[in-house]
Parts: structure tokens; sequence; C-alpha cells
């Protein structure tokens, strides 16, 4: 059984065909890169995937389960998670609260805190989670700070680390490299992996910088003109005439 599974997925807006077909199928937690020229339809498929727009055609299954055109909160409900081209966090609440706020819609929730209304003991394990995570981003010492005090680089590693806090079955990464240095992308890189690596998960990333998604994922879906064009490893995608073509024709 695919852990997602995508098939003849299609989606119009007015006349313009922003997905025409798309099938894929994933079998199992890793990293996929997902790239493409602007306008190839990597966002509309985000979008469908995360229950913000409901395709037209095809069928969506996670887990095993069709989830075809559900809405946001029932995806999320299922784990699914995303981040956004521009960054998305609460910016005048502090960092700490930033990431035990992100928990609370998710299975952490459930299953570990209630934020505001269970035990003592329940809330000092969720503020040690999200201080160890924190940690790993080299953000601790903002904990109590207002995100405000961020930079757009340290800003990004604060969402990345409140959408890890949720423990996400599926996770929709766009364009997470975006303005971001190469120290700190460095950092967000080496954090991606050490969660991965801590909590397997499926994760979809749509990247522009291709130096980074090529090393972070080992499988990598190009898509053009609503379609998927070519799949393969790193090597075997650069190689492609097809993708050539895609970009540079």
């Amino acid at each position: 059984m695919s852990h997602l599974r995508i098939q003849s997925l299609g989606k119009r807006y007015g006349g313009v065909v922003a997905l025409d077909g798309v099938s894929l199928d994933i079998a199992g937690p890793g990293i996929y890169g997902l790239i493409g020229p602007n306008g190839a339809g990597k966002t509309t498929l985000f979008d469908c995937l995360a229950g913000t727009t409901e395709p037209d055609q095809g069928q969506v299954w996670l887990q095993g389960q069709e989830v075809t055109g559900w809405p946001a909160h029932r995806m999320a409900g299922l784990g699914v998670a995303r981040t956004f081209q521009e960054c998305r966090i609460l910016p005048e609440e502090t960092c700490l609260d930033n990431v035990l706020f992100a928990a609370q819609p998710q299975g952490l929730a459930r299953n570990l805190v209630q934020i505001f209304s269970r035990s003592r003991g329940h809330r000092v394990a969720a503020v040690d989670e999200a201080m160890r995570l924190l940690q790993l981003v080299r953000l601790q010492g903002y904990a109590h700070a207002p995100a405000t005090e961020l930079s757009f680089g340290q800003r990004r590693l604060l969402e990345m680390v409140s959408t890890f806090m949720a423990k996400p079955d599926l996770l929709l990464l766009d364009e997470p490299a975006s303005g971001v240095n190469p120290s700190l992308l460095q950092v967000l890189g080496d954090f991606v992996k050490t969660m991965m690596a801590e909590r397997p998960c499926v994760m979809l990333l749509v990247e522009h910088n291709m130096a980074f998604v090529m090393d972070m994922a080992q499988d990598i879906i190009v898509m053009h003109q609503g379609q998927v064009l070519e799949r393969g490893s790193p090597a075997q995608v650069q190689a492609s005439a097809k993708v050539v073509e895609a970009y540079l024709g």
C-alpha cells in the first residue's frame, strides 16, 4: 500500500489548466523533491493535498484512505501540515508560544498537551520538547522574545520547528530555502534531516534552490505544464534531456 497515492488529478482555473492528470505513488516516508518551472502546477498540487483547493477530477489516497476533496481541517486532522512561500508565524507572540500554539491542532495536542487546559506535567513536557527543537535551530536564546526580533531566515526556522512540533504524517514544504542565507540554510537542512530521522514522514519539498533540493531529496519529481514530466534520482533528473528542455527550452 502506498503512503500517498495521487491518481489523474486535474484542476482548471477558467481556461488555465493548472493540473493535467497528475499521478504519483509514494511508497513510504522520505524527502521527495518537487521541482519545475514557475506555473508548472506545484503549488496547486499542494493546495489540493492540503485541502484548500478541491480538484476537478482524480483521487487522492493517504495511508490507504481516499481523502479527495477533504477540507483543510480534516486533512490537518490526518497529520497533513504545510508551509508557504511567505513565512507564516505569529510575530507578536514569543518564539516558544509560536511552537506550543502550532502543536495544538495536531496529534501532539491530543496526545501530549492541550497546552492551556491539561495538567502541569503535560505542559512541562511540551515546553521541554519545544525548547529542545528551538535549540536544534539555535533559537533557544529567543524563546521568550517576540518573533518580531528574528531575522527573516530565523523566522523560517521558527516556522519549521512549529511544523515539526505537530509530528506531521505528510509535510508539504513550499520553498523553505527562499530568502535564507547560506549559514542558516545549513541549519535548516540539518534540522530537517534530524527530524526525519526521529519522526519519519512523507515530505514533499518544492524548491527553486537546486543545490538545496538535490542535497535533501533522494527522489526528485519534475512537473511541467500541470503534468509529471520526469522522476528519478538527482543524478537521473539532472541528466534528463526533457528536464533541461523544460527549464531552458
